[in-house]
């Protein structure tokens, strides 16, 4: 029995080790931030790129959209330069409908129905992944010229971009997409302008605003505080390092999707595969430091949907792809330090308890385990509370972004205590099991949405009263106005949506 313990307790520490040291090798590398400060001479050049910001939806509560689409009316840029553009499956009629009657309100959105795969609209997507070895998909792998795309997020980016492209093919503008949820702040566009002056890919950070909803909704809104906010930025890493993006709020240039051939429809996530396909291509990414405020799931069983096809599209965009898009064995390696620290929570559940039986034995004495053990245990112990530590540092700072006082923020730094963390990192062991399911059954291709619930309504208000008043007291307009794309040809909708 002893022995067994003895094996599990240098198993389990081992894998804390290596959890250890990717965490050291991550924060030891340097963070490319977009300079703000550039902001006058972006104004003093008039150098605004076009931007179009593409906003997908499925099945959505018209609340949730009129709260992200409100915030859009504030954006800091020059009118004529950007466009919203809503991307809805052109089967999903409730949305549309809910799409139209905002866009009474906001005259300056605009949309893009995106039709079945059967219909002739999707020609240019087949024309130009035929001309691009880099859509490694559609020419070398089993689901090769196969058009019946599954029916998510990616398929309809994809549709999007190639239509826009048909329009404007020199792809000098900007792409940006959000999430239904999503709240960008004012100076987003502002934010792209500068930072694609000096990098070819932005990020912006992301953090919950529904931070205290519900006891899960605080758990769950500390990924964002720990990954997005603190641990991911350095990925940028003067261009060194295997990038990932995060999905929403982020800038491309048309032309380089282009060139590398979109967006993987069949992934489950796009989100880690697009990163790494443009970093192999000699892309650098900078980061945003003014986050996108966003809604977190607001139960246990929310937040497990929504990670274990995160976990899914992670095993998916780290093994075959990485060798599709050209990397190294050491550059693999390397893009594999992105997600071991998140994989290796599967230890807790024996290494906790066999770490607190090591403890008291080594309290009385009873000299079963070596000292070099004990000294790992204890260099692990100490580097876990010095990362806690750094965490929960940025996370106090980063909760004045959507709490007002004092007693609030209190109120949600008790809520993740590391007790509470300790718990709610034996849960990710649920969604990493039924990731890693997902991942060996070729699952996750159709859209599994998390529901969105306009938690952030309130606070989005405030926020855009406090930006309106800005920008009227500076003489700036309060919503830009656009010429709206064509609808696509409408066709009998597909079961798939």
């Amino acid at each position: 029995m002893y022995t067994t313990l003895v094996v599990l307790f240098t198993l389990t520490q081992a894998g804390y080790l290596l959890a250890t040291a990717c965490e050291i090798y991550i924060r030891t590398r340097p963070i490319d931030w977009v300079d703000m400060h550039r902001a006058p001479i972006v104004a003093a050049t008039g150098a605004y790129p076009r931007i179009v910001l593409l906003y997908p939806v499925l099945r959505e509560l018209e609340e949730t959209m009129r709260t992200t689409i409100s915030a859009l009316a504030t954006m800091e840029y020059p009118a004529d330069r950007f466009r919203i553009v809503a991307i809805p499956n052109s089967s999903d009629r409730p949305t549309i409908e809910s799409l139209r009657r905002i866009q009474r309100e906001f005259p300056f959105l605009e949309i893009l129905e995106v039709p079945p795969t059967s219909d002739p609209s999707w020609a240019p997507v087949w024309r130009a992944w035929d001309e691009t070895p880099a859509a490694y998909w559609w020419h070398d792998t089993r689901q090769a010229r196969n058009r019946d795309l599954p029916p998510k997020k990616t398929r309809q980016l994809t549709y999007a971009l190639y239509t826009l492209l048909e329009s404007d093919p020199d792809g000098d503008w900007l792409l940006d997409y959000i999430d239904a949820d999503s709240v960008p702040p004012p100076d987003h566009f502002l934010a792209g302008a500068i930072g694609m002056r000096t990098f070819d890919v932005l990020q912006s950070t992301n953090i919950a605003g529904n931070l205290l909803d519900t006891w899960p909704a605080s758990w769950h809104a500390m990924d964002h505080m720990s990954w997005d906010g603190n641990r991911y930025p350095h990925l940028s890493a003067d261009g060194k390092h295997p990038f990932w993006v995060l999905g929403k709020g982020l800038f491309y240039w048309a032309r380089d999707l282009d060139e590398v051939g979109g967006f993987n429809p069949w992934l489950a996530i796009e989100d880690p595969e697009i990163g790494m396909r443009l970093w192999a291509s000699g892309k650098r990414l900078g980061i945003i430091e003014a986050p996108l405020i966003e809604e977190v799931p607001r139960t246990i069983t929310g937040g497990i949907t929504q990670r274990k096809r995160w976990v899914c599209g992670f095993f998916q965009s780290l093994t075959a792809p990485t060798k599709a898009i050209g990397l190294t064995p050491g550059e693999r390696a390397l893009a594999w330090v992105n997600f071991l620290p998140c994989l290796l929570l599967a230890v807790n559940p024996i290494g906790i308890p066999v770490g607190v039986w090591a403890l008291v034995e080594s309290v009385e004495h009873h000299g079963y385990l070596p000292s070099f053990l004990l000294g790992l245990g204890a260099f692990n112990v100490a580097a876990w509370i010095a990362n806690l530590t750094l965490i929960y540092l940025a996370t106090w700072r980063r909760t004045r972004i959507v709490l007002e006082s004092r007693m609030e923020r209190l109120r949600y730094m008790l809520r993740v205590n590391p007790l509470c963390m300790l718990v709610f990192w034996l849960i990710w062991v649920i969604p990493l099991v039924l990731g890693l399911q997902m991942y060996l059954r070729d699952k996750g291709l159709v859209w599994e949405r998390t529901e969105k619930v306009d938690a952030n309504h309130d606070l989005v208000l405030a926020l855009n009263e406090q930006a309106v008043m800005a920008r009227l007291s500076s003489g700036a307009a309060a919503a830009p106005a656009f010429e709206r794309l064509p609808a696509a040809t409408e066709e009998p909708a597909d079961a798939s949506g």
